[in-house]
């Protein structure tokens, strides 16, 4: 068996057309998905990024523990599984820098080989000492990760595809099933940071969206609400044809790794898997990005296809319920292994065939914040206590930036998490305060997902909200959260 898994950041379901009337110009995602299984119902779990890949690769809830993390000393990672208990060999490939940045170590060495193209984003590559002059009138440059980027950008022209570092991901992939499409028992970990922002491409891809922008260069919305003085239509617009032709370049070479994988005669025995960590806010509800605001749909409510040799296929929608933590006992059993004891996801395999139950309600959240919650029908936004706290729980004090600061290195050593407690593994853990989303009601957000599917009406039904209150103290047993979970939640 192989299997191909394809992650794209920041992809929002909603701006796809294969999950209905999407904008985005995505031929090969509709051609993957029109080969495939769709699933519809299938949610993220750790948000944002590094959260969402430690839940990718281990197959439990993150964001319950810990905030950005390293793999920790007790993590059993899929590459790893693989490689020891059945000989498969993995590969990555990959842009998405925050694998080799502060608070992403250890990702990397757990596969057989690894390639990392430079870049993106706020990467520290380019070797300047004197700091670029910024465009005239340029909005969304300010700050350190932000210098990074634009460093990087004036080393190229930015006109060709691969001055950019999702092509080069896709060329590497190329390359990678050309040296081995004859060779069995590998696992290849593809994953671009398109669409994240900043949404950059060649200006072509914008084009297809009609993008006549001309007022200052803005590519890189700041996270929070929109400006009421400069984010007017012709802006959302313009950043929203931004997001589509990141999107539509990485569709683009999307499609020449599905011809690839059609002239090598690979779909017989290849399983390819896409997805994100999360979807993002393009204006919608008077908003830029993600976290800051409530985990509304447009941020939980993700894609998932999976194309795999005897299912059923033919662009199947399947509408069980499902999570992130799922996807790595999938790839267990792909690879013919069961899923250690400690892994809360449930393989998805079951689902390729047939329609089938498989979660009665799932969590999803970010450190610190609302405690979020879906029975596939309702969205159920469990707020913490005002003057509430959260336990950090960790053995790296990393985090997205670099050690964390002094003040918050006063902390207490012990066993205070089931796992990995019970396999002889300590933990180090201290207090954060809880945080609350912007411009969030003095009530707990609920939303009816069949009758109000753009959330915009919330509920007030006591009835639904003590059922789904008690699910979430449901699932938090089950995921063995940490005792100040129930506390800060009042539950």
């Amino acid at each position: 068996m192989r299997t191909i898994f394809i992650i794209m950041d920041s992809l929002n379901r909603h701006y796809l057309r294969c999950y209905g009337n999407g904008f985005a110009i995505t031929p090969n995602i509709d051609r993957l998905a029109q080969r495939g299984t769709v699933f519809d119902n299938h949610f993220a779990g750790s948000l944002p990024c590094m959260p969402a890949r430690r839940e990718m690769l281990t197959g439990r809830v993150n964001f319950l523990e810990t905030p950005w993390s390293p793999v920790q000393p007790w993590d059993e990672c899929l590459p790893a599984m693989l490689r020891e208990q059945r000989g498969v060999y993995s590969h990555m490939i990959t842009d998405h820098y925050h694998y080799f940045h502060s608070g992403g170590e250890g990702y990397n060495t757990i596969y057989n080989s690894w390639e990392f193209i430079r870049g993106q984003e706020g990467d520290t590559w380019r070797p300047l000492v004197e700091e670029p002059s910024k465009p005239e009138g340029a909005r969304g440059l300010e700050g350190p990760c932000r210098w990074g980027y634009w460093r990087n950008q004036t080393w190229a022209p930015m006109e060709r595809d691969e001055d950019y570092s999702t092509p080069r991901c896709f060329e590497r992939a190329l390359d990678f099933i050309d040296r081995n499409h004859d060779a069995q028992d590998w696992h290849l970990h593809l994953e671009v940071f398109d669409p994240h922002e900043p949404f950059d491409c060649p200006a072509r891809y914008r084009e297809q969206y009609g993008d006549q922008w001309d007022r200052y260069h803005f590519t890189w919305p700041l996270y929070g609400r929109l400006d009421p003085e400069l984010d007017d239509d012709d802006t959302v617009r313009h950043i929203r044809a931004c997001y589509g032709g990141a999107l539509t370049m990485a569709d683009h070479w999307l499609g020449k790794l599905l011809d690839k994988l059609d002239r090598h005669g690979m779909w017989e025995d290849t399983v390819v898997v896409l997805t994100t960590d999360h979807g993002h806010i393009l204006g919608e509800r008077g908003y830029w990005g993600k976290m800051q605001m409530a985990l509304y749909d447009e941020l939980a409510h993700i894609p998932l296809i999976v194309c795999a040799p005897g299912a059923a296929g033919g662009g199947r929608v399947q509408r069980a319920l499902t999570t992130t933590v799922d996807l790595m006992p999938t790839f267990l059993e792909l690879h013919g292994m069961a899923a250690p004891d400690q892994v809360q996801g449930r393989s998805l395999c079951h689902l390729l065939a047939a329609d089938a139950d498989h979660h009665e309600a799932v969590l999803y959240g970010g450190f610190g914040k609302d405690v979020c919650l879906t029975d596939g029908r309702y969205r159920y936004f469990r707020q913490a206590l005002p003057d509430s706290w959260v336990h950090h729980h960790t053995m790296m004090p990393r985090g997205s930036q670099d050690f964390l600061a002094v003040n918050r290195l006063q902390m207490e050593y012990g066993y205070f998490l089931k796992y990995p407690s019970d396999r002889g593994y300590p933990q180090l853990r201290w207090r954060q305060p809880s945080e609350a989303a912007l411009d969030a009601p003095d009530f707990n957000l609920l939303f009816d997902g069949q009758t109000d599917p753009g959330q915009q009406r919330p509920l007030r039904d006591a009835a639904v909200e003590k059922r789904l209150a008690g699910l979430l103290r449901d699932r938090l047993a089950a995921f063995e959260a940490p005792d100040c979970q129930y506390q800060r939640l009042a539950l």
